[in-house]
């Protein structure tokens, strides 16, 4: 269940209604959302040209490198996304703006009132309300990120997307999508459709293999790094290449080595449609000026920053599985250089634990278990033990900002707080920061 709550009464009204009417859990499939967006005249059939982008990481920077493409080139686009970090409106973007509060809580009270009997989720009451908005208000596109999995996701109600990509797999969310990698591509490929390209990332033979038999299924092309684009780094560029030829663009400005395979699956994904025109000139302006709060964030001076000794730096980043730990670790170690690094860890009950203090036992000097508070997690004490265990020196703290009251005094230390989106959205809050 996603909690939400709002400065704003009126908004806050619905989402307390929202809390009330939903069955309080994720639950997939498309029989509810179908019948709700019915309910309110089915705007999913009257949005802009859609790029629909699933996949177990990556597919929220990837979606941040398409909006910055698209706006560079002119051109206005809505985005949806989730979670939220800090509030409900970072979800609903319409044309390159967060909707405001006047406009949300109506268009909640709208949905609500037409669909509160259905047991409709909070996730697809969002989903139905930001269609709405985006088939309202003018855009030139419209880029939609899958909530979890992709074929039974209550965002995969789209029947003729402009283009569909798959970001990078890896294991998550067990319980709804399965154990195994190839159970969970076969669902992030549900998003295929009938004569769409379906771009994707390289994946390993045995599950590409299960991508392209949903494909061949939907009759979906298939455009897969390696087979038809491919891209590599060369110092400060990245070079990217299929069959129209070669664009050269800047590395990302979002922090991580990881960044890269996002930013060509973008541009790959924007180079396989034809219905916007996105110059070369524009895939190097989203290089530069992508943002996607929490994913190896570099804090602004705040509240949470003023508890660090000066010339410490103080990093966030939202990932929370295995493959997440292994790109970020990577990213905070080269980050980090030669400076020690201190780690505050916070992860849900679901999380693998294990894998997380895994990664980063061999490259940080402590860790600070503390708790996610208002969403079921691994107690900190547990977290402590598990670290230990790693070998890695480790206390606990009741928040983040005792934490970091907590931090040894090294001037040029780096802290980096992880674990979870819920825990990422805490500290922007307490530092100040709200996504825009």
């Amino acid at each position: 269940m996603d909690f939400a709550t709002s400065s704003s009464p009126a908004v806050q009204r619905q989402l307390d209604r929202l809390t009330a009417l939903s069955p309080g859990a994720d639950i997939l499939g498309l029989e509810r959302i179908t019948l709700l967006l019915e309910r309110v005249g089915n705007p999913h059939l009257r949005l802009p040209p859609v790029l629909h982008v699933a996949g177990t990481n990556g597919k929220g920077s990837t979606c941040a490198f398409l909006r910055a493409a698209i706006e560079a080139a002119g051109l206005t686009t809505h985005v949806y996304s989730s979670p939220h970090l800090v509030r409900f409106n970072e979800r609903i973007r319409l044309a390159g703006t967060l909707i405001d509060d006047d406009a949300l809580a109506p268009l909640l009270e709208e949905v609500l009132d037409a669909g509160g009997d259905i047991g409709a989720s909070f996730f697809e009451v969002t989903t139905a309300a930001a269609f709405l908005a985006f088939a309202r208000t003018p855009a030139d596109a419209c880029i939609v990120e899958v909530g979890l999995g992709g074929r039974l996701d209550a965002t995969n109600v789209i029947p003729e997307p402009l283009v569909t990509a798959i970001a990078q797999l890896g294991i998550d969310h067990q319980s709804f999508l399965g154990d195994t990698l190839a159970q969970i591509a076969a669902e992030k490929a549900g998003i295929a459709k009938p004569g769409v390209p379906l771009v994707t990332m390289a994946y390993p033979p045995d599950i590409a293999d299960v991508v392209d038999r949903f494909a061949e299924t939907v009759a979906a092309p298939v455009f897969a790094e390696q087979r038809v684009w491919s891209y590599y780094v060369d110092g400060d560029a990245l070079h990217y290449r299929d069959a129209k030829g070669v664009v050269i663009t800047p590395l990302p400005a979002l922090a991580g080595s990881h960044q890269p395979a996002n930013l060509a699956l973008a541009i790959a994904a924007l180079r396989h449609q034809r219905a916007l025109s996105v110059p070369d000139a524009a895939l190097s302006a989203a290089a530069r000026s992508a943002r996607w709060p929490a994913r190896m964030q570099r804090l602004s001076p705040g509240p949470l920053t003023a508890l660090l000794p000066p010339g410490a730096e103080l990093w966030l980043d939202g990932g929370h599985n295995a493959n997440a730990a292994e790109a970020v670790s990577r990213a905070a170690a080269q980050i980090a250089g030669d400076r020690p690094l201190h780690l505050v860890l916070g992860m849900l009950e679901n999380k693998d634990a294990h894998a997380m203090i895994a990664r980063f036992a061999p490259i940080a000097r402590s860790l600070t278990a503390v708790p996610v508070p208002g969403h079921p997690h691994h107690p900190p004490a547990d977290l402590v033990e598990r670290a230990r265990r790693a070998g890695l020196a480790s206390g606990e703290a009741p928040d983040i900002a005792a934490a970091l009251s907590a931090v040894p005094r090294e001037g040029t230390l780096l802290v980096l707080v992880l674990g979870s989106l819920y825990l990422a959205g805490m500290a922007l809050a307490a530092n100040d920061e709200l996504p825009d």
